[in-house]
Order: C-alpha cells, then structure tokens, then sequence
C-alpha cells in the first residue's frame, strides 16, 4: 500500500565519520534475483492483458491509475520487478537491460503535483530515454487471494489464511499453518524479524498470553488495527505504525506488529513477475531496493 504523505530525506551517519547529509541512495543496498531464466519474447500489450487480467484492477477504487503508466518499446524481452519505482530501481533496471518495470509503488497518486518536474521529471527522463515501460498495481496486487502481498506474505510467515475482513478483502485473518498458538508476542516478534529480515517494533498488548487469530495486512494498513480487532484477532502484523495504535493495543489486549512498509510489501510484485514471465518464457529479475521505513 501507498505512503500517505511526503516522507522526509534520511540523514545517515556514515562509517567512515563524514557528513550527517550523506545521500540516502549511498545508504541503501541493493540485492537482485533472478525470477525467470526464459529467452522468449512477448509484446508489451501481451504482458499488460496478462496482467490486467490476474489483478482485475477494474474492480478496485484505487488512489493510483493500475496497469501501463508509462508506455515504452512494443516488444518485451527483459521483466524488471520491484517495489517502488523510484530513480535507483529505475537504473537498476536499465544497467539489467529490461523492456519493462513492473511495480507494486507506481510514479502516479492522487493528490500528488501535476507538474514534472524534480524527482519526477528524473524519473520519468530515465524511462523514456531507455524506452522502458513501467507497470504498476497497487491495490490489486494487496488483495490478490495467491499471488498478492498478504497472500505471499502469509506463505513467507507460515500463516493459513482462514478469512479476509475491510474494503476490497485486503484485511487478511487466519492461524499458524498446522495449528498451534505462538507462545507469546515475543515469540511473533522474533519469527518475523527472522522472516523478514527487518526490524520490527512490537507493541504487546496481550500480556505474554498465548496468540492463535493473527490478522495481517501490508504496507500503510496501521489505521486497520480497530478492523482486525473487530474481526476477532490476538495480533494484528501490518508495515507501519501512527501514534494511536500502541495505546489501542494496550486498552484493547492485542499484540501490534509494525514490520516495515518496504518489508512487508516485497513478495506479491515477485510472484506477479514470475507468474506473466513463466507464461511467456522472458527473463524476469526482482530488484530490492532496501529501504528501512
């Protein structure tokens, strides 16, 4: 899911003592994976329909236009994916050589300035240059049932979806795959900093008592914890926190999860990527672009 508002430049200590205002880009690390090995090739309205057709991004009131947002050359040999399409992944994807950027965090919200210029005039610059096509989906790609972020990280956690609660289904409920409570809110906590390989902070409402019904939902979801209650959860696990939701743990017994936006949206663009590369035999990489909010 989105930010919803302007997040502010990260200053970050280096380690060689220099400036507090070194660049964010020179603080991130990047990791690539290869999704798909193929040599085929398909055309760019080949690989929009495949995925229009997966997401369905007509059934959503979304705040970002879903599918092509910047169009590029007709043919795709190359898939990129990522998270957000921002500059790094952008060149990423052009030193990889890819036709297309496939995307959960799109260049286009509503809301946002109409003007290109800046960051945006940047980015978009890069892809027409290269003459790369971005695809985005945002809301279909949360509520997918097997291919979406809850859904992939439902099976990175080992959780069984058992129900979906919220607008559009993108609350997700369910147990322990196999049964059985985690021991405790610490226990939680440590499976998904492991999983997840994130930090994350816990907010443990429960009083160390035995959590089954875990509700999740990725990204920006922390507005949701109320919903996940209603619906009966011990432990809601979404990407961020706002300053209400640890007193609302608290008065109301559950154990809150705040695992990184970034962190708990990195598998459906993955799965989605693959999936439309396998169907067509191109080459598919994932970028991770790491990113600590």
């Amino acid at each position: 899911m989105v930010l919803t508002r302007a997040l502010p430049l990260l200053y970050v200590k280096n380690s060689a003592g220099g400036s507090d205002n070194a660049r964010m880009t020179q603080d991130f690390t990047t990791q690539t994976m290869t999704l798909a090995a193929g040599a085929g090739m398909c055309s760019l309205s080949q690989l929009l329909g495949a995925c229009d057709a997966l997401m369905q991004p007509q059934s959503f009131h979304d705040y970002a236009p879903n599918g092509l947002q910047v169009q590029g050359k007709p043919d795709v040999q190359r898939l990129v994916c990522g998270v957000t399409a921002s500059r790094a992944l952008i060149e990423a994807a052009i030193a990889a050589g890819a036709d297309a950027l496939l995307v959960h965090h799109g260049l286009f919200w509503r809301g946002q300035s109409q003007c290109v210029t800046g960051w945006m005039r940047e980015r978009l610059r890069l892809l027409l240059t290269h003459d790369i096509s971005l695809l985005a989906y945002h809301l279909p790609l949360d509520a997918h049932p097997e291919l979406g972020n809850n859904a992939q990280l439902a099976v990175r956690l080992g959780l069984e979806v058992q129900g979906n609660f919220g607008e559009h289904d993108l609350g997700f409920i369910g147990q322990r795959a196999g049964g059985g409570a985690f021991a405790s809110a610490a226990a939680l906590h440590t499976m998904l900093e492991r999983e997840l390989q994130h930090s994350v902070l816990c907010v443990d409402g429960s009083g160390g008592a035995p959590l089954e019904r875990i509700a999740w939902c990725s990204g920006g979801a922390q507005g949701w914890l109320q919903a996940a209650i209603d619906a009966g959860a011990q432990a809601f696990i979404t990407g961020e926190a706002s300053e209400p939701q640890p007193h609302l743990a608290r008065e109301c017994g559950v154990a809150f999860f705040a695992c990184g936006h970034h962190a708990t949206e990195r598998y459906g663009v993955q799965a989605l990527a693959q999936r439309v590369a396998g169907q067509f035999g191109i080459a598919c990489q994932f970028v991770d672009i790491n990113n600590p909010a």
